[in-house]
């Protein structure tokens, strides 16, 4: 705790935390608060990951049974900037919880719920830890609004396969909700007050489900007209400090849009507006307009230099992905008007790599079984525990839907995956 009075030392671990990669940022985050809020598990929601919103980190026992519903509840008990002691449940059981939140400017915001170790968090601890947790969602936000092609890619995939799974279990649910509330309100059973109570349940378990699926809506869509705000937002430094006259032209249209085409549509129109000006345009117009199934992004500006009128190589890369194309109109004397189209809709949902199920402890823990190596090896080379490698080991099992140590690893092999780290 000392250490946190030296400027040197706090700066040192933000550099730390800023330079992780998305799978590391939770992991770093969390033995960076445990110097001053020592903690079992932290878990994680943000809005702005289509691909995989939830995330865990630490003891086991409780990261297995994390829910989205209960990151939901807490959720809402969160306010920005602040650290929110409370008693709450996650992991399926009541526990004392630290819950960190944060609204920055860029993006929709995440949430950190902590299983603290001790029953009653210093003050000064708790500032400390909200502190970190808003710069790291500030740094999450930026990165999250310019997602690598390969990223883009993997999430449509995954965010579709979860949209297909969640649409056939509300469905299974709500069919059986629904019977059995037909049931209960049969005038033939006794016991009214019994039915009274069980009707109440199956109400509320209706409700919940529905909130799910709303939940998930919220995570993996954002409205088109609110995707253009944001994007206006990003834009008015230009626009108040150029010469240049820019125009904007929303969609004005409120059907959402998946979040890997609302990041990359913001990051293409953002794009050919800075190459028009570097052209000499002196006034430029940008439009979104949703229109047969396809997101269209327009940009035209007045600039002499038609020629150099083209989608730049690193926007091209963008929309790749997403199976989008490219419509130039260059006219010497008149200007250009370049226009993106990306497809709204996945014709088929894109089959995961087997190994794409694991996360990454997981991955660690399979390659040392690829290798022969038996649950105390790995667990003394991964510093776990050897009841943790166990756990994992079932995790893996099911996950690739072997049987077998065996199977596993000869899945392993075949896929390349490689070695644990010595």
């Amino acid at each position: 705790m000392d250490e946190w009075t030296d400027p040197l030392y706090v700066l040192s671990q933000v550099e730390h935390m800023l330079a992780a990669t998305r799978a590391e940022l939770l992991p770093r985050f969390s033995a960076a608060a445990a110097a001053v809020l020592p903690h079992r598990a932290a878990a994680m929601e943000t809005g702005d990951c289509s691909r995989i919103p939830i995330k865990v980190h630490g003891d086991p026992v409780i990261t297995a049974a994390v829910t989205s519903a209960e990151l939901q509840r807490l959720a809402a008990l969160g306010v920005p900037g602040q650290a929110v002691v409370t008693e709450e449940t996650l992991g399926g059981k009541r526990r004392k919880l630290v819950v960190l939140t944060s609204a920055p400017v860029i993006g929709k915001g995440a949430m950190i719920a902590l299983v603290p170790t001790e029953d009653a968090p210093a003050d000064n601890a708790l500032e400390i830890a909200a502190k970190l947790w808003g710069i790291v969602s500030v740094s999450a936000a930026q990165r999250a609004t310019d997602p690598e092609p390969e990223i883009i890619a993997s999430n449509l995939a995954a965010a579709t396969a979860r949209a297909q799974t969640i649409t056939d279990l509300g469905q299974t649910h709500a069919t059986t909700l629904a019977s059995l509330l037909a049931v209960l309100r049969s005038r033939q059973l006794g016991d009214a007050a019994a039915r009274q109570t069980a009707t109440d349940l199956a109400a509320a378990a209706l409700v919940e489900l529905r909130s799910v699926a709303d939940r998930d809506q919220e995570l993996s869509a954002e409205p088109a007209s609110a995707a253009f705000d944001t994007l206006a937002a990003q834009l008015d430094p230009l626009v108040r400090h150029n010469d240049m006259t820019v125009d904007l032209a929303g969609p004005d249209d409120d059907r959402p849009l998946p979040q890997d085409i609302a990041h990359t549509a913001r990051t293409v129109t953002r794009g050919l507006v800075l190459a028009a000006l570097e052209r000499g345009s002196s006034r430029v117009r940008a439009s979104w307009l949703i229109d047969g199934g396809g997101l269209r992004i327009t940009v035209r500006d007045d600039g002499p230099d038609v020629a150099r009128a083209v989608p730049s190589p690193g926007l091209t890369e963008r929309i790749t992905p997403l199976d989008g194309r490219w419509e130039v109109d260059a006219v010497p004397g008149w200007g250009a008007t370049i226009t993106a189209i990306l497809p709204l809709g996945v014709a088929e949902t894109p089959e995961l790599r087997p190994l794409d199920r694991l996360n990454s402890r997981e991955l660690e823990v399979l390659a040392g079984i690829a290798l022969g190596k038996r649950n105390r090896q790995i667990a003394e080379e991964l510093q776990l525990t050897e009841h943790t490698v166990k756990f994992h080991v079932r995790k893996i099992l099911g996950k690739l839907e072997v049987t077998s140590r065996g199977e596993a690893a000869v899945l392993a092999r075949e896929l390349r995956l490689a070695p644990v780290s010595a």
